[in-house]
């Protein structure tokens, strides 16, 4: 029982494998070889099937059976078993340069069925070879579940009926040669091209694909009768389409090119190559193949035919292609006015024109070293200056509106207008007249539209919201006026349509726009505009009074060289004041007044109409009251000095009043410690309601500084250079040994009557402020020497704290060290009077014995160097 169930398994197993989805596409051909016996003729016919690489033994049907029908009535003759002579992958063993990816491997495992020699009686209908196996490959882009889809290959051979001779035809002969890489989106060529051994003519179309054989039976010992149905293509692809309608094949050449398909995977191809002699079509091989697409990227250069720019002269460019990464670009833009900037080496360069016109633009991609290149060129059309546009007219909805097309263009001319009218009522609110007319079925915002194109190819588009109405518009000139009794005044309304004015008394022109009115009491004209039914109306008063009223500001007094705003309470509707000097406008109700005299009398006139009246207001003025706070002064540091101020008025302020000895006095003395300014402000009662001020300002020098610099100590004989410094000239004294006493850096030399000198140093500034300062000069009667305490105690007491150099006759110190009792360097300096306190890392030393090093240069420029011992004492 176990040994029944596992074969029954096995078989299951190797029916399933059989099954399996490996057929990739192929192709019939047929050879005459002659006449054969007893007046047949001979044909060798062969098929090419494509698999998966490497199909399994149940994949690979061996024999099979050629089914012969004939051609006139699809009967079925006899099947020819036909055995497996030749067997191979197809394979690419190099990528692709140009294209990115891994390219190489197998592609097909081709299987070449080769019957060598049949022989047939001849025949008007001619013959059909036909072969049918199952499956496909499943998840084909452009076939409805193709794993379940079979294929047929089949391939007519004509009869004398189709032409005379016809019977002993060749049919083309394929190339096996598809390793070609399509990527995805990208342009790609693909051949399908065939030879002639009869050297008849071919061409070449797309044709569907055919099915056959089913998952039940997968490899059917007689193909089923003919004719035979296409593949269920998946929309929108068909057997005409295989890839879509960007692909499509050569009739001439049979070679396939296109933009790929965005999606990856296999795609049903099926060609169909007709073959005519003598302009007679004697037959139809076709060959069908999987070709996949790939997720890669192939070098290219490709263009839009043209660009056109109609609002500049700049230009961006792209290439349509992407390609991969290092690519290198070469743009030439046709333009070589333009020097070196007519090429680019950019991806995505743009480019300004020097003129309009029609320009050649050429785009070179390549790698490195120029490998792989390709060129595309496209054509740059400049002609800027293409404005469009238009105006309108109309009132209300039940009339039509006229547009009328503004559109400017600086070249060609404009050939074509698109407009929408916005109405939404009705889908025939479109013209393409140059000015056309539309009337509305509603009113509110509408909004048109107007494409328009020019003799250049420039198209562009103009869009305004407007308002349609239920009314037209009236538009008044003026608002409510006022006349003098008797007068008459023009009235002012504009609009589309006719006017009518009411009433109809004291009124001249009531049909215009502008009649003329002469009420004797305030009267409301009412105007009403008709346009073709649409109604509106507007109304405008025009009070009469019997005159004019005018009363001018009382007079008043201002301070001189003040401004003062003149008014008036006035029903008139114009005015003239004089004198107009000193007003900054004559003519307008309230302007500035600046009078410069001690009483100006201003004079206004107001006007309605032919009635007018007179008023005046007289304006005094008083000058400022006079202050003067004497003039500015520049005092030393922490120095006092006294203001002298005086005034005109009956009373006065200082301020600010910090640093014054008394704010209540004229001249008070000030001591500043900075610059400052003090305000006096004078005040009377002669009319001037505002003070006087001037202003003093007290400079304070910066406090002056002396420096004598520091004590020091020299040898008889030696130089010494004082360094004096803080001010602008010294004076020292006493003069002994100095080379001068009015310089700041006197050279002192001393002889050996001299124990020491104590300099005073007087330092004044550019304002005479002055400052001392004190030097002592120490004179040892010794030749040069550094001196070295023998002992020193760091106790913090301000007494010998250090042990230090004490250099005397020295110019320089090359070095002094201090070292322990293990020969440890424990400090070191190049500074006369710079010592070591006792400490070694910031830790106190207990009492010992260090031992010291100096060297040093003398002021004669001889060497000095002394050792020797001191003592720490804790």
């Amino acid at each position: 029982m176990k040994r029944i169930l596992f074969i029954i398994l096995t078989f299951f197993i190797l029916a399933a494998t059989s099954n399996a989805a490996h057929i990739k596409g192929g192709f019939f051909t047929y050879k005459y070889l002659g006449p054969g016996t007893a007046g047949n003729l001979r044909y060798q016919v062969t098929l090419t099937v494509y698999m998966i690489c490497n199909p399994s033994t149940g994949q690979l049907s061996n024999p099979i059976n050629f089914s012969i029908f004939n051609a006139g009535n699809n009967q079925f003759l006899q099947n020819v078993s036909v055995p497996i002579t030749n067997q191979y992958n197809l394979t690419k063993n190099f990528d692709e340069p140009c294209i990115t990816g891994n390219e190489t491997g197998c592609y097909y495992t081709i299987v070449v069925y080769d019957l060598t020699s049949v022989e047939l009686p001849s025949s008007p209908d001619g013959y059909i070879f036909a072969y049918q196996r199952c499956c496909r490959l499943a998840g084909i882009n452009n076939v409805v579940s193709s794993g379940s889809v079979g294929n047929t290959f089949a391939i007519k051979i004509p009869g004398t009926a189709v032409l005379a001779g016809a019977e002993t035809n060749s049919s083309p002969v394929f190339q096996v040669n598809d390793t070609a890489v399509v990527c995805r989106n990208s342009y790609f060529q693909y051949s399908f091209q065939a030879s002639d051994p009869d050297a008849d003519s071919l061409s070449y179309q797309f044709c569907s694909a055919i099915e056959g054989g089913s998952q039940a039976n997968s490899a059917p010992a007689t193909a089923a009768n003919p004719p035979y149905s296409s593949v269920p293509y998946l929309s929108p692809f068909s057997g005409t389409e295989p890839m879509g309608p960007n692909v499509s094949i050569d009739p001439v050449s049979g070679i396939i090119s296109g933009i790929a398909p965005d999606l990856l995977g296999e795609f049903v191809i099926s060609v169909c190559v007709n073959e005519y002699r003598n302009g007679v079509l004697i037959g139809t091989s076709p060959k069908e193949l999987h070709i996949r697409v790939n997720d890669c990227q192939p070098l290219k250069a490709q263009l839009s035919p043209s660009m056109l720019t109609c609002d500049g002269f700049t230009l961006n460019f792209q290439n349509l292609v992407s390609n991969q990464a290092g690519t290198q670009y070469i743009w030439t833009f046709g333009d070589p006015a333009s020097g070196s900037a007519d090429t680019s080496l950019l991806e995505n360069p743009s480019h300004t024109y020097l003129d309009t016109g029609v320009y050649i633009v050429k785009l070179i991609v390549s790698l490195s070293g120029g490998l792989c290149a390709d060129s595309a060129t496209m054509l740059a059309k400049v002609y800027p200056g293409f404005f469009p546009g238009f105006t309108y007219t109309g009132s209300c909805f039940t009339n039509p509106y006229q547009f009328t097309d503004t559109t400017n263009t600086s070249y060609g001319v404009v050939d074509s207008w698109r407009w929408n009218f916005g109405d939404l009522s009705t889908l025939a609110d479109t013209s393409r007249t140059k000015n056309p007319q539309w009337t509305y079925g509603s009113p509110g915002t509408k909004t048109v539209q107007l494409i328009v194109t020019n003799s250049k190819g420039c198209k562009d588009t103009a869009s305004v919201d407007i308002n349609v109405l239920d009314k037209p518009i009236i538009t008044l000139g003026f608002n409510d006026t006022l006349i003098c009794r008797s007068d008459a005044v023009t009235l002012d309304a504009s609009g589309i349509g006719t006017f009518s004015w009411t009433p109809l008394t004291n009124i001249s022109n009531p049909t215009t726009g502008t009649p003329t009115v002469t009420p004797p009491t305030t009267t409301w004209y009412v105007a009403t505009l008709s346009d073709n039914g649409c109604i509106n109306k507007d109304s405008v008063q025009v009070r009469v009074v019997p005159g004019v009223t005018l009363s001018a500001i009382a007079d008043t007094t201002i301070c001189l060289t003040d401004a003062v705003q003149l008014n008036a309470s006035t029903n008139g509707l114009s005015f003239q004041w004089s004198p107009a000097a000193t007003l900054d406008n004559s003519t307008i109700l309230s302007p500035i007044a600046t009078p410069t005299a001690a009483s100006t009398t201003y004079q206004i006139t107001a006007i309605i109409g032919s009635c007018s009246t007179t008023d005046e207001v007289i304006i005094n003025t008083v000058p400022y009251p006079v202050a003067n706070a004497g003039p500015d002064q520049t005092i030393c540091y922490n120095t006092s000095t006294q203001l002298s101020g005086s005034h005109n008025g009956i009373n006065f302020t200082w301020s600010p009043t910090s640093y014054l000895s008394s704010s209540i006095i004229l001249n008070p003395v000030v001591t500043p410690p900075r610059t400052t300014s003090y305000i006096l402000t004078a005040f009377d009662n002669k009319g001037c309601p505002k003070p006087g001020r001037d202003t003093v300002t007290i400079i304070v020098q910066p406090k002056v500084r002396a420096n004598a610099g520091r004590d020091t100590t020299v040898v008889i004989g030696q130089p010494l250079l004082l360094n004096g410094s803080g001010g602008e000239s010294y004076i020292w004294s006493p003069g002994t040994g100095l080379s001068s006493t009015t310089i700041a850096n006197p050279i002192g030399i001393y002889g050996p009557e001299t124990d020491s000198v104590k300099y005073k140093l007087v330092v004044t500034d550019t304002a005479g402020c002055a400052d001392s300062a004190f030097v002592t000069v120490y004179v040892f009667k010794t030749n040069p020497y550094v001196f070295v305490p023998t002992a020193f105690t760091p106790n913090n007491d301000g007494k010998n704290d250090v042990l230090r150099p004490i250099a005397v006759g020295v110019e320089k110190i090359n070095f002094f060290s201090v070292y322990n009792r293990w020969g440890e360097l424990v400090f070191t300096t190049t500074s006369n009077r710079q010592g070591w306190d006792g400490r070694i890392g910031g830790v106190l030393q207990s009492t010992n014995v260090f031992v010291w090093m100096v060297s040093a240069i003398d002021f004669t420029g001889k060497t000095i160097f002394l050792k020797g011992t001191s003592t720490l004492i804790r």
